[in-house]
């Protein structure tokens, strides 16, 4: 557009023939379509290009960068969605899921209450309750303090339990050592006398499988 003005203006100060002039002006004209027809290169904020994939981010986290950065793996989060603490990720146009971006501290959130001995199916209660607009803190708290309870006679057994087995060391460790090589002590057959104090059938081995 500069030059144009330039050129309309040359063409006034030395005060040529119509015939010159109107070339000129042709010229200016021809010049000034031609910057008007073009296109500036970036798209806008309302082109396809803006809202393509690289948008994704923006509004959340796909299934895999979600996962990685909360420790778990794809299969947890689908678990997650199936029984209620986790909602279902839409999916992109590319048949991604895109998680919302709190989501994160959700299954945080969810991972730190197993931690403390809430099972999945109540923590799809209290969430669905408090999604709903609810206040599940009062059955929280009662949660809570039921597991608390819980964990210490758990803690009384298991020091009755480590009371019993250090005397049993003590007294199968004295017959091994006066046994004559090879000779059988026949050990196991002493638990037949009495029962294990603080300990329930399959206590050790469950709590092994709970961790």
């Amino acid at each position: 557009m500069i030059l144009a003005d330039q050129l309309l203006d040359a063409a006034a100060r030395l005060n040529v023939g119509n015939a010159t002039k109107g070339t000129c002006e042709q010229m200016v004209l021809r010049e000034r379509a031609g910057l008007e027809g073009t296109f500036p290169l970036d798209s806008g904020t309302d082109s396809r290009v803006h809202t393509s994939e690289m948008s994704d981010h923006a509004r959340g986290l796909r299934s895999g960068e979600l996962a990685s950065a909360a420790g778990v793996s794809t299969d947890t989060l689908r678990h997650y969605e199936r029984i209620g603490v986790l909602a279902e990720a839409p999916r992109t146009q590319s048949g991604y899921r895109l998680y919302p971006a709190d989501s994160l501290e959700r299954v945080h959130m969810i991972r730190h209450a197993l931690q403390l001995g809430f099972t999945l199916a109540e923590l799809a209660e209290i969430l669905r309750t408090r999604d709903q607009g609810g206040v599940p803190c009062k059955r929280v708290l009662e949660m809570l303090e039921d597991k608390l309870t819980s964990l210490e006679e758990q803690i009384l057994e298991l020091q009755k339990l480590k009371g019993y087995m250090a005397e049993m060391v003590g007294d199968w460790r004295s017959k091994v050592g006066q046994s004559g090589p090879g000779k059988r002590v026949h050990l196991l057959h002493s638990l037949m006398a009495a029962s294990v104090p603080g300990a329930t059938n399959g206590s050790l081995r469950g709590r092994r499988k709970q961790r």
